[in-house]
């Protein structure tokens, strides 16, 4: 049984994938558009002994999700979970933005969690678990952050009605906010590697923990979540940021 990673082939998705694949055997990373990313995340997953899918497509919309879950599907692996990690960087203020391209965003960092396990219901089944990577920036503002903030507080906001409705099924859903990473989704966000490099070094002396995130904070987070010992968890914002935002 295979483990979905979407935005599995760059940044936080692709830590998750190298943390997942050698304990699962199987993954599947979606990806949006970047192919040579893609082929170069195949190879270092592949290197772990992990078969290795690749999946493109959209998952904003209703169409693209459900393409992805049926491409996971004809492949014969199965599907045991599903991590979200795909989103789409689009810095703006709110009332400076260009509405078609924040709805896309609201699409892509919000509904797309239905979307996919909607698409993927028949596929999940008990002990499967569904984990959305969230960030702080969904319940406090930060500039230029809205689209991509306000789209995981409504996918954060998606996860407790879901749990109505999987729980009984002894499926679970869950979501994780990493702390700052220095990814290129970060770069694009705050404008250039430079700028990310430096706003990371910012937030690792500021954390009350002393040191930046590493990939092994939320990924191990992650791998936990995935195992029959969180069978009771549901519904959850689990942070791994090292108390940033809790102590000024």
């Amino acid at each position: 049984m295979s483990v979905l990673i979407t935005g599995g082939t760059k940044g936080i998705g692709l830590a998750i994938a190298r943390r997942l694949a050698p304990i699962h055997g199987a993954v599947a990373l979606a990806y949006h558009s970047d192919e040579d990313a893609a082929q170069a995340a195949k190879a270092q997953i592949a290197a772990t002994g992990a078969q290795v899918q690749l999946v493109r497509g959209d998952v904003g919309t209703i169409e693209g999700a459900a393409a992805m879950i049926a491409e996971v599907e004809v492949r014969g692996q199965g599907l045991a979970h599903i991590v979200h990690a795909a989103a789409m960087i689009y810095p703006t203020t709110l009332l400076g933005a260009d509405l078609p391209r924040f709805r896309q965003a609201m699409e892509t960092n919000g509904l797309s969690l239905l979307y996919l396990v909607h698409a993927a219901q028949h596929l999940l089944a008990e002990g499967s678990s569904v984990v959305f990577i969230t960030s702080s920036g969904s319940r406090m503002p930060l500039p230029n952050y809205g689209a991509l903030g306000i789209g995981k507080a409504m996918a954060e906001a998606t996860i407790l009605y879901l749990v109505a409705e999987l729980a009984p099924r002894g499926i679970r859903i869950n979501a994780v906010a990493p702390g700052l990473v220095h990814t290129t989704s970060v770069a694009a966000m705050v404008g250039s590697e430079a700028t990310a490099a430096a706003v990371v070094e910012r937030a690792a002396r500021a954390s009350p923990s002393g040191r930046a995130s590493r990939d092994s904070d939320y990924a191990s987070l992650v791998e936990y979540l995935l195992t029959p010992d969180a069978a009771f968890i549901q519904g959850q914002v689990i942070a791994a940021t090292g108390g940033t935002g809790l102590v000024g």
